[in-house]
Order: structure tokens, then sequence, then C-alpha cells
């Protein structure tokens, strides 16, 4: 047994992100005399941060009405212009507002660095006496005698990759909690725990997800349009029967981030998500944007799609689920960081009631119903059917349905039809059924190859460590997933993480993990066609350092 420091708190919360940061914010709100701990993996908060982004200020707007005028780095650039494109290989039409539902619209929405949104998030926090500690993951969780949540174990320092103590190794530290709350966004490898302890998901449908890459440039100042924002559908996504979209922003200092989203319930094993993204710069209209700029960061994260019906029970003895780790974006809207920071809001009400009333390590149940009668609620059932319905019916038939019912939604004559979701690992086919896709090399100066952009995303992880990306079954992974499925782990990985190669000595196929590539984006964990890869935290600090994003 490792002897361990403890530090007791009223609150931990495991995730530096919007949702985890304005959790803390509320409580020191509502009881400054709480003792809030906020744990962060990245090497400084906003580290790890990635999104388009085009924030809808509603939570913001409750959270700190004053935020304008508070230097904050999202006020810099509102929305003024915006379009929705749909793509043909060499062409684009334009949806007409006036067909699209009103919540479409980005009219007093804000376009900016989530990252640097949620550094200034943390220095609010730390104002109010919030003790934030980037650097430091969540590796473990603590229990009771009763089974509830405890508190978390920070993740050990100074391990080999063999498992034994180099000469600065430091133990983890327990961290006890009246309340945990789990604020690890996307397919967090706790919240997985959670999920799977307490039977979350037990009464809704199974998440699924989309893969996010993203490049931030500098463009030609006559080019630039401050708050313009640009979202794409269709090429090149439709030659290979997946789907998914673009976006461009114009932000602030002359800056456009642009990224892809592809749905990671593809069925072609020889898609490249990555590729696909890069092909999707060479359109016209939007090469246009980027000759005679120059990329200056990349990245690439998960994102929650599966909307309402994946939302999984949030609360359970001694702790809860917040933000994207419950699952709360809105797709259709490519937001998620407003019912984010709500949900992490009013789970900080909840914790503060029970402590008030001298509870501790109970089930926060006022705090599921708190959501479910909540904006976040009435939000996302307006747009429930939109994912699926393109999921089955393909990007033009499924578009269209949606847009019916998110109309028919909007005017309260919806349907009460619920469309179900399919594991996104599930849909992966065989690969002898599908073409190969022969892409093109890239260019060098609108598109890159993929090791090239991984070093403009900053990442980097100590050296002789344990992988933190754990294959339970390596015979299995050689026999199906390159046997079967042709080894898609080589092309869904947008790092270059692993590779299929050939064992000098014996000639049979070596599964390669370049770990210290990971940009900790979740994909392996969520696409491999047998759920045979398990992504765990890294020792503190390591992934990527977005700068700006």
């Amino acid at each position: 047994m490792v002897e361990r420091e403890s530090m007791p708190c009223d609150v931990v919360i495991v995730g530096g992100g919007p949702a985890g940061l304005s959790a803390a914010i509320k409580l020191k709100q509502l009881n400054s005399d709480l003792e809030v701990i906020v744990l962060e993996k990245g090497s400084e908060i906003g580290a790890h941060i990635l999104s388009g982004a085009v924030v809808d200020p509603k939570a913001l707007d409750e959270l700190l009405p004053e935020w304008r005028e508070m230097g904050c780095p999202m006020a810099q650039t509102p929305v003024t212009d915006n379009w929705h494109w749909v793509l043909s290989k060499t062409g684009k039409t334009s949806l007409p507002h006036a067909i699209m539902p009103p919540l479409m619209s980005n009219h007093g929405c804000y376009t900016g660095s989530l990252g640097n949104l949620t550094r200034w998030l943390a220095e609010q926090a730390e104002t109010l006496g919030v003790m934030v500690f980037p650097g430091f993951p969540a590796a473990d969780v603590m229990f009771d005698e009763n089974g509830a949540v405890a508190g978390v174990i920070t993740q050990d320092m100074g391990v080999a990759a063999d498992g034994s103590h180099k000469g600065d190794y430091q133990p983890g530290m327990e961290i006890h909690a009246k309340y945990t709350l789990f604020a690890e966004g996307a397919r967090g490898n706790l919240t997985k725990r959670m999920k799977a302890k307490y039977d979350l998901e037990a009464n809704c449908q199974p998440q699924v997800y989309g893969l996010g890459i993203k490049e931030l440039w500098d463009i030609d100042p006559k080019k630039h349009k401050p708050g313009r924002v640009i979202h794409t559908q269709g090429w090149p996504l439709t030659e290979s029967d997946s789907w998914g979209g673009g976006f461009l922003y114009h932000q602030a200092n002359g800056q456009v981030a642009l990224g892809f989203v592809t749905a990671l319930d593809y069925k072609n094993p020889w898609v490249s998500p990555y590729q696909e993204f890069q092909r999707w710069k060479q359109h016209p209209a939007i090469r246009e944007y980027l000759e005679g700029g120059k990329r200056v960061s990349y990245g690439a994260r998960a994102i929650n799609e599966g909307g309402w019906q994946s939302v999984p029970k949030l609360a359970f003895p001694g702790g809860a689920l917040i933000g994207c780790a419950a699952g709360f974006v809105n797709v259709p809207r490519i937001k998620g960081s407003h019912t984010a920071m709500k949900s992490g809001m009013l789970a900080a009400e909840s914790i503060a009631a029970a402590i008030a009333a001298g509870q501790e390590k109970t089930e926060l149940s006022d705090y599921d119903a708190a959501v479910r009668s909540s904006w976040i609620a009435t939000e996302l059932k307006l747009v429930q059917n939109a994912q699926p319905a393109v999921a089955k019916y393909g990007g033009d038939i499924g578009t269209a349905l949606a847009g019916i019912d998110m109309w028919m939604r909007t005017l309260k004559i919806g349907l009460p039809i619920s469309m179900k979701h399919h594991k996104d690992h599930t849909m992966t086919g065989r690969a002898d059924l599908y073409p190969k896709i022969a892409y093109p090399k890239p260019d060098g100066v609108i598109t890159f190859d993929r090791l090239t952009n991984v070093a403009y995303s900053y990442t980097n992880h100590a050296e002789d460590q344990p992988c933190h990306l754990q294959v339970k079954d390596l015979e299995l992974q050689k026999v199906s997933e390159l046997g079967v499925f042709g080894g898609p782990s080589a092309r869904y990985c947008p790092a270059g993480v692993y590779e299929w190669l050939t064992d000098e000595k014996t000639g049979e196929p070596k599964f390669q993990i370049n770990s210290q590539n990971c940009v900790h984006c979740k994909t392996c964990d969520i696409k491999d066609p047998n759920q045979n890869i398990n992504w765990v935290t890294p020792e503190g600090g390591g992934g990527p350092n977005y700068p700006n994003m």
C-alpha cells in the first residue's frame, strides 16, 4: 500500500473546463466559506480546451452578469454575420435564414477562444477563493463504506513505463470531499467508471460522438471579417456516405478558427476524419480565406452528439456528472458551453443547499430534477431528433427531416417520438465490404500531414511513463481490428498515435502505439470496433498545450 497525503474539502471538481469552473464560482457565490478544489489534468487551465467556438452567453449572463465589462476575452468579437453553406465538390449553396428554426440563429452570440474564456473563469474562481490545481489529473475514485463517492486520488508522478518508481516519484494525493463533481468533458475515464458502477445509462440511449478537428490561422487582413460565422455541410463526407460538417469563424486579432466534425458512426473503416478535414480546406469557398495565411495551431477532441435522449442519470451517492461528462451539446447549433456551464451552476446550488442542511455524500436527486426542468432540457428537446435523423437517413433527407422536426417542436406540434442511437463502434463495417480511399498528398501550404500538425498542438508527455492507452487484448487487436476491419485506428486517430507495422523478426503484424503524440481526443476509446482500447490519464501536465484554442 502506498502512503498518501490527504486533503479534506467540501467539494472537489474533476476538470477545469467551463462546467467545472462555473460550478466552483457558483459554490463560492452561494457560500464563501465552502472549501472548493478544482483538479485539471492539463499543464495549465485551458491547455486541453478545444472548441470552435461560438458561445451563447445565456449561462455567462446568469453567472457573472457584468462579464462584458470585466475584461472577459469572449466579449471582443460578437457575431455579426452568419452563413450556412451546403457544399458540392466545387460549389456551394447558401441556406436561407428564413427556412431555419429560430434557435439556429447566432444573433447575440460571441466567437472566440474557449480556452481563453476558461482561463478567465479560473481567474474569477481563484479571486473568490477556489483552489485551482492544474497538472493534477484525478486518476482514481474513493468510496466510503456505504458505496458513496468520498473523493478522488490524483495521479502518481515519477512512475516508469515498467511500473517501477523513478527517483522523482511522488504518490498521488487523496482529496476527501463531501461531494465530488465529474466535469471531465466527453468520454472521461472516471465518468465511464461512474456510469458503469451506478448504472447511470440504464434508462437512456447510448451516447454517440463526433470527432472535431481544428486549426487556427492568421489570415490576410483584407479577408478578415470580425464576427463572421460560417457553417458547412455536404462535401467531402458525401463521397464516403459519412456525415458531419465544417466551420470557419472570424475571431479577434485577424485570426480564423476553422474545423471539421465527422460523426463517429461512419461505416467505411477506410475513412480518415483528419484527411477529410484536409480535403475540405481545399474547397474553393474555404481555400480563398486561407490563401496567403498561416496556420498557427492544431488540435482535436471528441464531441458528445447524443442529445437529450442520451443524458444519463446525473446524480449518485456523493457525486454528480456535469457538462460534457453528461452530454449537453446542442448538435445542430454546434454549441455546448452554455449548457455545460448551466449544469455546473445547478449542481452547485444543489450541493450548497445539501451542505447547509448538514448533509454529505448523499444523492443529489434535486440536481437531476433541476436539469430536467431547466432551459437546458427545453433547448435540447427541440433538437433531439436532429442527429439521429441525419445518421439514419443521410445528409440530404436527414437534414430535411431534422429541420421539419425542429420547426414542429418549435411550434409545439412536434411528434412525441424520440429516435434511437447506435453505439459508434458497432457501426464500423468490415474492411472487405468498402473501397479503400486514396487521399491526396498534403501540399504543405493549405493541407498538412498529421505529424506536422501535431507539432502545432504543442503536445508533450513525460518520457518513460506507463502507456495511458491500454490495449486489453493484443491478439484480438490483430485478429479483429486489423484482420476484419482493416486497422481503422491508423486512420481515425487525428494524431498518428496508432500504426500497424511488420515485425522484422517474425514477419507478423505489430501494433505500435506512439502515445507521446496523443492529444487526448478520446476517439480510440470510442471508435475501436471491439472496445479494446481504454484511455486513462497520463502523468500530470501531459498532452496538448493549446494556445488561444
